[in-house]
């Protein structure tokens, strides 16, 4: 087993449970602005709303490109006369307030803080991943935190791991591990530059084949034994 000196942690779905703030959040502005969120509706939201952000991943389109579409889009396609983009500004405003923890993330946290120096890498807004990492208080056990937003590129292109990598001083790339639960992004961005990989996978999903994980997890604990 390899000794690290650095460890890497997504956020979303990794440290925070983004379904619940997603959840909160889009079910709380929805009411602010007196619309009915259908389960027709929010399942359209969501597919319209995964491919974007599959099309920002491969670098088609950027950051506000998703943002400033989705409700846009999805009011245009069930007739709805609102602002999407005013609804997308309130939406990430009630987002922040996701303080969802996911079970053990903070202890885990806590105690290998006091061994390694942590570093967040997550795609998403800059001000929405601001605030749910400071109102869990789980932003204290990181040296920095790193969004796609404020760098201009993002998980899993290389240029955002190079920005990363030039901001972390003393960087052993060789004795540095990535934690997350995305394939995409995380597990192949690790891949894309050479780190190792470790893919937090709480609802055991099949591992590709053809996709080389150093390790694979299905409990947050588990990275103290690693």
């Amino acid at each position: 087993m390899k000794k690290y000196k650095c460890l890497l942690f997504d956020v979303d779905g990794t440290l925070l449970d983004f379904d619940k703030t997603e959840e909160y959040a889009l079910y709380h502005t929805f009411e602010d602005y007196g619309i009915v969120l259908s389960d027709e509706m929010k399942q359209r939201y969501e597919e319209i709303n995964k491919q974007l952000w599959k099309d920002f991943e491969n670098g088609l389109i950027d950051k506000k490109t998703i943002v400033y579409t989705r409700f846009v889009q999805l009011f245009k396609e069930f007739d709805i006369n609102e602002d999407g983009i005013a609804f997308e500004d309130d939406y990430q405003e009630t987002l922040g307030k996701g303080y969802f923890v996911l079970p053990h993330a903070r202890e885990m946290l806590e105690k290998l803080s006091l061994k390694y120096p942590l570093y967040v890498v997550t795609n998403g807004v800059s001000k929405t991943q601001y605030s749910r990492l400071k109102g869990t208080h789980i932003d204290q056990y990181f040296q920095d935190i790193f969004v796609s937003e404020d760098i201009g590129y993002q998980k899993p292109r290389k240029e955002y791991f190079d920005y990363c990598f030039e901001k972390i001083e003393n960087i052993d790339k060789e004795h540095t591990l990535i934690i997350g639960d995305s394939l995409s992004s995380d597990m192949q961005g690790g891949i894309n530059v050479g780190i190792d990989t470790c893919w937090f996978n709480p609802h055991h999903l099949k591992k590709p084949q053809d996709m080389d994980i150093t390790y694979e997890i299905h409990d947050l604990r588990e990275l103290l034994k690693l």
